[in-house]
């Protein structure tokens, strides 16, 4: 209970700090307060010495106001009542917050547990550092398999002890390619870490002995024993399992057994959710960066959600408004050179030039993909190959050729040696808004996002104090 008391006494100081810091607003926005460092934090993260088209304060207003008259809307829409928003918002906030229930005690308690486990795993036999030549044998293997091994692993011992070099036959003869490379040289090995039988033989031996053949589930091995140590004191290794700790994910383990802590001191009044709002709450309370940062995010997420159906998802979606706006503005999507709407293919057969063309003659031309595919490349075996879209010259080596009939070089396709083409020549204007649908939707969009802001003026009232807005960047105003 005492830790949960502590962390109340955490959010009382954190509230009181924040009441005492002076931060005039800069802005009402449907009578939302905007604050001079919320406003500062936005201005100067957008307007860095790498950013081209730097704003004045002045000029930079009517962006931010826009800004926040689209996140009022987003509130008003009640977006932030979504459990998609409150989830991923949630999950941002919390990787801010989360690493402040670790401090580097903690690391190291945790590393010592590691520590002290292996320790006591390990006991008096230590660590070992065996090489080995390995003859293996696959298990279930018959008999006589498993003769011929043993009597290739008692060959090797018999020239072992007649002095032959241990390395190089193991780099000869071994079946282990892990070890093999390097003389049958293992890494050090502590008990339960390799085949019983295996670890039983080297642990029987003393350094520079060698065992006769061992039989494990693997075939047999030849052992060396290179060197055996006592498992180093915590501090010679406290630098490496930390560092393994680490890359495991330690501090997310700590930071869940913290909550669940302070969870069960709360007697259920506490979940974990209400533990990292109130954290992010009084981090933010004292670190007005992290508090105008963790509501970017949240405005961000509101803006993104509320954009997209007022204006992107909206255009994109909307075929009638699409191509209403096309026909207002033709001129506009005008080419100053032609265009090729069609397709440069590629068949195997001579037949198939003029089914291809059969094939989307009366199709639309958006439709010609999906006709194509069912009709030549339906099952495993490709029939055709085919580029299809809207040409310029130097777009498409092919359609360069054949149809601009420039001096091009072209690359035959692998398989598909008769090449064709299939379409029009559109001379400065496209046929219909879906020739330019991304320029089109595009434009459309700049056009509903304009309409928007202006509803969005009128609906919501803005003050702006200009002498409060003087003193960005010059508190001393």
């Amino acid at each position: 209970m005492k830790s949960f008391k502590l962390f109340v006494a955490m959010l009382l100081c954190g509230s009181m700090a924040l009441a005492q810091h002076d931060d005039p607003v800069v802005m009402k926005i449907n009578g939302v307060p905007v604050t001079r460092s919320e406003f500062e934090y936005s201005y100067n993260k957008n307007n860095s010495d790498d950013v081209i088209d730097k704003k004045t304060v002045d000029e930079y207003v009517d962006l931010f106001v826009n800004y926040k008259l689209k996140v009022a809307a987003a509130y008003d829409a009640k977006l932030d009542t979504l459990s998609s928003f409150k989830k991923e918002f949630a999950m941002y906030r919390d990787q801010q917050v989360r690493p402040s229930f670790v401090n580097d005690s903690d690391i190291v308690a945790e590393a010592r547990l590691v520590y002290d486990k292996t320790k006591e795993r390990i006991g008096e036999r230590g660590l070992i550092k065996p090489a080995h030549i390995l003859i293996y044998v696959e298990q279930k293997a018959p008999a006589e398999k498993l003769e011929k091994a043993r009597l290739r692993a008692d060959s090797l011992y018999n020239v072992l002890k007649g002095g032959a070099d241990f390395a190089e036959l193991a780099k000869k003869y071994s079946q282990d390619p892990g070890s093999a490379k390097n003389g049958g040289e293992l890494p050090w090995l502590q008990p339960g870490q390799t085949l019983k039988e295996f670890e039983d033989a080297a642990y029987a031996l003393k350094t520079g002995e060698m065992s006769k053949p061992v039989l494990s589930p693997v075939g047999y091995h030849i052992i060396l024993m290179k060197d055996r140590k006592a498992f180093e004191p915590f501090d010679t290794l406290k630098t490496d399992i930390i560092r393994f700790i680490e890359a495991r994910g330690a501090r997310e383990r700590i930071v869940d057994k913290k909550l669940e802590e302070l969870v069960k001191e709360s007697d259920g009044k506490l979940t974990k959710e209400n533990i990292l709002e109130a954290r992010a709450e009084e981090m933010a309370s004292k670190d007005s960066d992290l508090k105008n940062l963790i509501k970017e995010y949240h405005d961000g997420l509101l803006l993104y959600e509320i954009s997209n159906r007022m204006v992107w998802d909206k255009a994109a979606k909307d075929d009638a408004g699409l191509a209403a706006y096309f026909k207002k503005n033709k001129k506009r999507y005008y080419w100053d050179e032609p265009r090729y709407k069609g397709m440069v293919y590629h068949v195997k057969q001579n037949e198939d030039v003029e089914a291809v063309k059969n094939c989307v003659k009366d199709v639309p031309f958006d439709e010609w993909a999906e006709k194509l595919r069912v009709t030549f490349n339906n099952d495993s075996v490709l029939r055709i190959r085919v580029e299809k879209g809207i040409f310029k010259a130097g777009d498409n080596a092919f359609i360069d050729k054949m149809v601009f009939k420039k001096d091009t070089v072209v690359t035959p396709v692998k398989n598909f040696p008769i090449d064709a083409v299939y379409g029009k020549i559109l001379k400065r204007k496209p046929e219909s808004y879906e020739d330019v649908r991304g320029l089109v939707t595009a434009d459309y969009q700049d056009q509903l996002e304009k309409q928007w802001v202006a509803d969005l003026r009128k609906k919501y009232p803005v003050e702006v104090y200009y002498d409060v807005l003087k003193t960005v960047n010059n508190h001393s105003k």
